[in-house]
């Protein structure tokens, strides 16, 4: 790439603007206003190659998340590694509801099943200063990047390894959330976009993608003080499966949210006391 300007750059780049946009700040490490207001400004040897090598692996498909190490979610910027999902728009609706369940002052007790990048638990104590927040996930290095967030952005999280409900025996919760993984073994979406350079037992759950869900409103009864909610992202098509199942289950107060395309996207139910 023989372009030295911040303009000539964006213009050769030859992938969708905005990502290259959004790779070149990251390369220059700079913010947006300074790459608008500095077109003319050269780029360094080291910043010239750095940005050549995130472009062609970006040609590549690779996720301009992963590239950067960086997404933002719910107006944080978050750690993102190849060992999580990218935190998505859609799930910002998951926690802008479960902020709608907790009172501003209240002390409530949030299970964040699954918790990946910690994107949903940072965001839910970020908001929600006394709220006592648990995120749990079977893998070790989401783990590690969830801890990152938190702390990057001061939130006081308990982080556990937990293969969904298994080291959580006896505790109860005011609030249980998930994104949980609900692509069915086999979709065309797994080989297409980013979703082929994330981990996979992140994204996909048996034969009709229910199996996760299926297990967590199994268990979550179990798990809820009386009266207590849980509330889950699910799939495009699954909203009427997991309502169903909710009710069959015992859950009341069951209910769907759409998200901004208008897709059913959150499921859930008021449960508890079993």
């Amino acid at each position: 790439m023989a372009a030295t300007s911040i303009a000539e750059a964006l213009r050769a780049a030859g992938i969708d603007p905005v990502d290259a946009r959004v790779l070149l700040r990251a390369a220059l490490r700079v913010s947006a206003a300074h790459l608008a207001a500095h077109p003319e400004r050269s780029l360094t040897e080291i910043e010239r190659e750095r940005y050549r090598a995130w472009v062609e692996r970006r040609r590549a498909g690779e996720p301009v998340a992963y590239l950067t190490g960086e997404r933002e979610f719910y107006g944080l910027a978050l750690k993102v590694t190849p060992a999580v999902l990218i935190p998505r728009p859609e799930t910002e609706l998951l926690v802008e509801t479960a902020l709608g369940l907790i009172a501003a002052d209240a002390s409530a007790r949030v299970l964040d099943l699954a918790t990946g990048s910690g994107c949903v638990a940072v965001a839910i104590g970020r908001h929600r200063a006394h709220a006592r927040v648990t995120a749990a996930d079977i893998s070790r290095d989401a783990l590690t990047v969830a801890r990152d967030n938190a702390r990057a952005h001061g939130v006081d999280v308990e982080f556990i390894e937990s293969d969904w409900f298994a080291a959580l025996s006896g505790r109860r919760f005011d609030l249980i959330v998930s994104n949980p993984p609900y692509i069915a073994e086999g979709d065309t979406h797994l080989e297409a976009g980013d979703l082929r350079f994330e981990p996979r037992n992140a994204l996909v759950a048996g034969p009709d993608g229910m199996a996760c869900i299926d297990s967590i409103v199994a268990s979550a009864h179990a798990h809820l003080v009386s009266g207590g909610w849980l509330l889950f992202e699910h799939g495009y098509d699954q909203a009427s499966r997991c309502r169903n199942l909710l009710q069959r289950t015992g859950f009341q107060q069951v209910t769907s949210r759409r998200d901004l395309a208008g897709i059913e996207r959150i499921s859930g139910g008021q449960g508890g006391g079993a």
